[in-house]
């Protein structure tokens, strides 16, 4: 890999599927790695986005999981026969799972020895919350992931959360006993990687894990300090509960382990979320196989409810998944579209992060989001300028019809084009296929402190060194070429530099 700066005079624009997207100035990203990773994202769940069909795979009727309807028939045949001669790897009901071989994998919390124990006091609930409880602790009860428990040291209060449909989900507030946890420092996989990696396929299939964190067992030296009040009793987790820190961890080095030899080849796994991709559909049926085999080699089992095989696209870690690349997220798109002007600081929060999610589609608002940041200083009245409605128009022009981004193809050049103004940098990396320049990824921030006061050479170096910090896995597997009509070379090149354009330059090296 390499990086190369060409003096090229260039209007910045940037085709993207078949419209301009000129490059503006910069988005602040906010992020919070502390976060569990799966809260990221709020409709994080793989899905497909095509019609589907539910096919028999077990001996009863109910017994069914969903199939793509634009399968050729051949490739329908083969994928059923498939499904069918591995229904046992489907758990239907909480009794089907047999549970992860300990000697694989167990949870463990290595608390820390100097923490004091806690016991929270219990608390009042209503009557609903409380038959609610009751009901859930006698489906856990009957699973066999709860075991009665007297004289824990550690104690945990139910909080109950009413999910959309209605009904109600128990939650253990284990709040006292994450802190007393380490973090597990376990890699989890680069989302631009995954998502790259699983774009562009012929043919997909989302998995999901029956009750995935709950097939993997607490390790038993731990498993009494989840412990936890009921209406009547105290009970503790044999199994790994949903809420406990590290459980992400615990599960992301189980997908690793279990398919080691499928990850990036033909699965892209992030935590608990699962997808089979294929270049050409008359293949898709080997690589379930493949996979398939690996889940039963671990004793694993899937939810047929929430599988959905032989699809063209979906969405996957809040990204389109199609053949033709990667897409916003429409209903992400659409939640900016409906949103009315916002008419208080904590509505601008919200609308700046439904933007964050949306950053590596967005090339012509930054510039204009400088406005919506204005609105929220210290020490002023919230307010929302003429500026800041126009640029909340344009923004929901441009997300009518979002660019559609393409993977970084391997051994092709990427080219890297700037823009700045007195506020903002941007960058957009581009690749050319079949004589068309393609976006990958856009990226730009907002100017901070002193660099706002940078000369305008200055401003173009640090988007270049911005953008390799943001896309090093590219900056490091491909050359990439920088398009500027500014000799950002030439300067960088000179012996007498000094200072931050020093680093820059070694940086960059």
């Amino acid at each position: 890999s390499s990086l190369k700066i060409t003096h090229r005079i260039s209007n910045s624009n940037v085709v993207s599927g078949g419209r301009q997207a000129t490059v503006h100035g910069g988005i602040n990203i906010i992020e919070n790695s502390d976060l569990d990773p799966r809260e990221e994202f709020q409709d994080r769940r793989v899905s497909p986005i095509e019609d589907l069909e539910q096919v028999q795979i077990g001996e009863h009727p109910h017994q069914t999981t969903s199939l793509g309807t634009a399968l050729s028939l051949q490739e329908k045949e083969k994928i059923i026969k498939i499904l069918k001669n591995n229904a046992d790897l489907f758990a239907w009901k909480p009794s089907d799972m047999p549970g992860i071989d300990e000697r694989v994998i167990t949870h463990k919390l290595s608390i820390s020895p100097s923490i004091k124990l806690i016991s929270q006091r219990k608390r009042k609930v209503g009557e609903e919350r409380r038959a609610a409880i009751a009901e859930e602790v006698a489906k856990l009860k009957e699973a066999g992931f709860i075991e009665e428990i007297k004289y824990p040291s550690w104690l945990a209060n139910v909080v109950m959360v009413k999910k959309a449909n209605g009904k109600w989900r128990m939650c253990v507030d284990f709040t006292d006993l994450n802190k007393a946890c380490p973090k597990d420092p376990y890699p989890l996989s680069n989302i631009d990687r995954l998502i790259d990696g699983a774009s562009g396929c012929k043919m997909l299939s989302f998995m999901d894990a029956y009750s995935g964190y709950n097939q993997i067992k607490m390790n038993p030296t731990d498993a009494h300090h989840t412990a936890f009040m009921s209406n009547t009793c105290n009970y503790f987790y044999n199994v790994m509960p949903f809420g406990l820190k590290n459980a992400g961890a615990t599960y992301q080095r189980l997908m690793d382990r279990v398919f080691s030899e499928q990850i990036g080849k033909n699965l892209e796994v992030y935590i608990d979320d699962m997808v089979v991709k294929t270049s050409e559909e008359n293949q898709h049926g080997e690589d379930l196989l493949d996979i398939l085999k690996s889940v039963r080699k671990y004793n694993m089992r899937l939810n047929p409810a929430k599988c959905s095989f032989g699809v063209q696209a979906g969405k996957f870690l809040g990204f389109m998944l199609t053949n033709r690349g990667i897409e916003a997220n429409p209903e992400k798109c659409q939640a900016i579209i409906d949103m009315r002007s916002p008419t208080s600081i904590k509505e601008v929060h919200k609308l700046i992060g439904r933007i964050a999610a949306l950053f590596r589609f967005l090339s012509c608002t930054g510039e204009k989001a400088f406005h919506f940041f204005t609105s929220l200083k210290k020490n002023e009245r919230f307010s929302w300028t003429p500026q800041c409605e126009e640029a909340f128009k344009q923004l929901k022009e441009f997300l009518a019809s979002p660019p559609i981004l393409t993977r970084p193809l391997p051994g092709n050049t990427l080219y890297l084009y700037l823009a700045v103004s007195d506020r903002a940098l941007s960058s957009a990396l581009v690749q050319e296929v079949e004589g068309e320049e393609k976006p990958i990824y856009f990226v730009s921030r907002t100017l901070r402190g002193a660099e706002i006061r940078y000369q305008r050479i200055e401003r173009l170096s640090l988007a270049v060194v911005v953008t390799a910090r943001k896309l090093r896995q590219y900056f490091q597997s491909h050359k990439v070429v920088v398009r500027t009509d500014y000799p950002i070379k030439n300067v960088l090149r000179k012996p007498d530099l000094a200072g931050r354009m020093v680093a820059w330059s070694v940086e960059l090296s």
